[in-house]
């Protein structure tokens, strides 16, 4: 893919009558970073550049459409079978141990964890991983959106990534989600003790012929598994995440006490301060009509004791 957009810009950049360099002058960049693109040697293009060379070249989105292709090949062979299989699932149904999943996060969140990657380059990069990620949600809005069951660790809730506004934020988007029809979200909290997934996050895939793919992953590894009886073995693990789970509703209403207990704003008090507060506040209220010498009678005077 990056050699077919590397000939796809040398073939523009020919027919606007452009040399590399001048094409690198217009999109801010030297002239042999153009030709590393034409090649397809060196750091592939970030979707910056390949919005600017859209841009400049008048490819009218192919470029940019062509992007998100060039930028799987970084990834390993089973992580980027595992991508495409993604966007073809009806059905996607996932286990996440440690993080929301990618699909349902917001972008501030996507944001701080990817940034935990010890492996990233540059903050150009990670801007370049958000956007791919934030990206790929747009299927959820789309007509053949799949439909999503998501399965929360609890730790998921309590662990606070990006600190407590971003946490907030993510909450939130979780209960906004959970209202639609085509999306589930459930907790596993932590009273149910172990389990067979314990090592890490679990996805089960759903394509249009019926065929089905699981995908296992741990902070540094991920494992396609195809092979039908052993896809059979994940689906019953799922099966069983699923059933010690807390109920939908159940469930939204951790997120909600986990969003309101843990995560409040700084300006924001607790349940228990709220009412110390309205309690003080009636107190006053009253004492105020105390002081004012209780009701008054018609003519203006108070009543005789």
């Amino acid at each position: 893919m990056a050699a077919l957009f590397g000939a796809r810009v040398r073939r523009l950049r020919l027919a606007a009558g452009l040399t590399q360099t001048e094409l690198g002058d217009k999109v801010h960049v030297v002239g042999t970073r153009i030709t590393q693109i034409e090649r397809a040697s060196g750091a592939k293009p970030t979707l910056e550049l390949a919005r600017a060379l859209d841009v400049t070249l008048g490819a009218d989105d192919l470029l940019v459409e062509l992007w998100p292709y060039v930028y799987r090949e970084a990834f390993p062979d089973w992580s980027r079978k595992f991508m495409e299989y993604s966007e073809r699932a009806v059905v996607i149904r996932q286990y996440a141990a440690h993080v929301v999943p990618g699909l349902l996060q917001t972008e501030e969140y996507a944001r701080a964890v990817l940034a935990l990657d010890a492996m990233l380059d540059s903050e150009e990069q990670l801007e370049e991983r958000v956007a791919a990620r934030m990206g790929r949600q747009e299927r959820l809005s789309s007509p053949d959106r799949p439909e999503l069951v998501v399965i929360l660790d609890e730790a998921v809730l309590r662990r606070s990534i990006g600190g407590h506004g971003v946490m907030r934020q993510q909450l939130a988007r979780l209960l906004d989600v959970a209202a639609e029809r085509h999306i589930s979200v459930q907790v596993l909290p932590f009273d149910q003790g172990g389990h067979e997934a314990m090592g890490g996050s679990l996805t089960i895939l759903t394509l249009p012929g019926g065929s089905e793919v699981a995908y296992t992953e741990g902070s540094d590894y991920g494992h396609l598994i195809e092979e039908p009886a052993n896809v059979s073995r994940y689906k019953v693990i799922y099966d069983r995440l699923r059933a010690a789970a807390l109920p939908p509703l159940m469930s939204l209403g951790m997120i909600r006490s986990t969003l309101e207990d843990s995560y409040r704003g700084a300006n924001l008090p607790s349940k228990s301060e709220r009412r110390r507060l309205a309690q003080e506040q009636l107190q006053q209220s009253g004492g105020r009509r105390l002081r004012g010498g209780g009701p008054r009678i018609p003519g203006g005077r108070r009543p005789r004791p």
